[in-house]
């Protein structure tokens, strides 16, 4: 059995299982351990180019819209690979490639490969995805063994809640800063699962363009920014988008100090474990004095010590 991986968090799930000996192939976004072992078959125009967030969303809007793909497959490299299937996606089209450019692509291919699409739309789907990914590589245990592990971690978050009568968190975690979106799929569910809830979101759907007036009216409590694709560096680096907007030093997130830069991998990568993660990052933010986070997520999130000007 040989699979290609066309999208990072399936990539990830494969190597949390331990199922990357079976793994040849994967996109260019995928987990540096990835990229240091396997062959990158998945590339995008805008590899390596250091646009804006705006020159970025205008970029995919006039893609979309002329019907074209940003992404493409090195064929060369996988018909060398002849994968015996390809793990895909039908969740965003801009942010990874999609199954109808992957079929393009593969139709050539001496042998067909099985396409796999994961298309999560909440969280429990994200775990789901875990169990398909194995059971296309005849390993399902392995899935149950991980995703047990990661259950438990949610179940004493919420224990730890209840213990503490910890209160709900009126929050926003927004996707992108140019135009503002906020959350969609998956991450109002971990929203919930870290003692918040984000009453701008739209769980299982699409994120979607959202107006700062309607943000200034909400008035969160505590605000995360994880701009798809961003590290916190990256997303330091265009703050000014937000900042320079009417009404924002008035925010109470930003009157109390509750403004956060987060990656992007803790929300917007579907896996399992990067979205667990996220639940641990955001069960931190929200409640600061009772949960606090292992080494390795330290880095994950940056507090903004922000104090508005009277």
């Amino acid at each position: 059995m040989i699979a290609s991986s066309f999208l990072p968090a399936a990539t990830q799930m494969i190597y949390d299982m331990g199922l990357q000996h079976l793994l040849q192939g994967v996109t260019f976004e995928c987990p540096p351990i990835a990229l240091a072992e396997k062959e990158k078959v998945v590339r995008c125009v805008l590899e390596g180019k250091a646009y804006s967030s705006e020159e970025i969303d205008r970029i995919f809007s006039a893609s979309k819209a002329q019907g074209k793909s940003l992404y493409y497959v090195d064929e060369e490299k996988l018909a060398a690979i002849a994968p015996d299937v390809i793990f895909t996606q039908d969740v965003c089209e801009v942010c990874q490639i999609d199954t109808h450019c992957t079929q393009q692509a593969v139709h050539k291919l001496a042998k067909q490969p099985q396409l796999v699409s994961l298309s999560p739309n909440n969280l429990q789907d994200v775990f789901n995805c875990a169990v398909t990914i194995a059971t296309a590589l005849g390993q399902e245990e392995a899935a149950y063994r991980h995703l047990a592990e990661l259950q438990q971690r949610l179940d004493t978050i919420v224990d730890t809640l209840r213990l503490h009568r910890a209160p709900l968190r009126r929050v926003m975690i927004m996707e992108w800063m140019a135009p503002v979106y906020n959350c969609g799929h998956w991450i109002p569910y971990q929203v919930a699962y870290a003692g918040g809830v984000d009453m701008l979101s739209n769980p299982a759907g699409d994120s979607i363009v959202t107006p700062w007036e309607k943000i200034c009216k909400y008035d969160p409590e505590v605000l995360v920014i994880a701009p798809c694709g961003f590290l916190t560096e990256r997303s330091a680096e265009e703050l000014h988008l937000l900042t320079r907007q009417p009404g924002w030093e008035q925010l109470q997130a930003v009157r109390n100090n509750e403004v956060y830069l987060a990656d992007y991998d803790l929300f917007t990568q579907p896996s399992a474990s990067t979205l667990t993660d996220g639940v641990t990052v955001l069960a931190r933010l929200f409640h600061p004095r009772i949960f606090s986070v292992p080494p390795r997520l330290e880095g994950k999130f940056r507090h903004l010590q922000l104090q508005a000007s009277y």
